[in-house]
């Protein structure tokens, strides 16, 4: 059998696949190689995707690489990364098609990820807005809403009617709540009002009218939610 020395480093790679340690063999020849090639293949080629190591490494192209082909989640995945890659709107381009589809998920959960993700790189704000707006909704991970009004915090200076009804969209509908738990989360939006972003005060405001306008509700129950959404509306004015 040929050498490594005989062999490039894609084809010692290829004869590597054959067996059954294929990937515990990569690691220890490849992972911390000094030939910064012989890092980006195994990058590539690594069978369960690239080593969270990888991802940082001092090099940025195989640091962006190892961040394309990583099974790591979202926020995992961008704090182990090269902070050049980060910091340099050229690289950063070049993780961008899979930063989308990671803001796509990020977005389509409860955003308690999306906004650590956002806490540690701000810089990728616009591409949550645009899932926001643009995104479609697969998972019932509806967001609360004290971390909706989070996001609009960080998204201040992207605000527009289109990012503020992704937002929206994204907070469980009201038609599914019954009257014990339109009341729990009444009470939870009232002791919240003070952290509560204007845009997320007013939909609930607007919501709870519609929805006790059309729910059958016994007299003394709607007393007690018409006063909560009055004491919430009095909040938001």
């Amino acid at each position: 059998m040929e050498t490594l020395s005989t062999l490039t480093y894609r084809e010692h790679i290829e004869v590597l696949k054959d067996d059954l340690d294929f990937e515990e063999q990569g690691d220890a020849i490849y992972l911390e190689h000094s030939d910064d090639e012989a890092r980006l293949l195994w990058a590539f080629h690594r069978p369960s995707g690239s080593h969270p190591l990888q991802v940082g490494d001092p090099n940025t192209e195989v640091a962006i690489m190892a961040f394309n082909h990583s099974r790591l989640g979202a926020y995992e995945r961008y704090t182990k990364l090269n902070p050049a890659v980060i910091d340099n709107p050229d690289l950063r381009r070049h993780i961008r098609n899979r930063s989308r589809m990671l803001f796509r998920s990020l977005v389509d959960n409860d955003f308690t990820e999306l906004l650590e993700v956002l806490a540690f790189a701000p810089v990728f704000i616009d591409l949550a807005c645009d899932q926001m707006i643009n995104g479609r909704i697969w998972n019932e991970n509806y967001a609360s809403p004290l971390r909706a009004s989070q996001f609009l915090v960080l998204a201040e200076e992207h605000i527009d009617e289109k990012l503020c009804d992704g937002v929206i969209r994204r907070l469980r509908p009201l038609k599914s709540y019954s009257f014990d738990e339109a009341k729990v989360l009444l009470s939870e939006l009232n002791d919240q009002v003070q952290k509560l972003h204007q845009v997320i005060k007013a939909h609930y405001c607007e919501e709870f009218e519609t929805w006790l306008s059309r729910e059958k509700l016994h007299p003394l129950q709607n007393i007690v939610l018409t006063k909560q959404i009055h004491q919430l509306k009095g909040n938001h004015e």
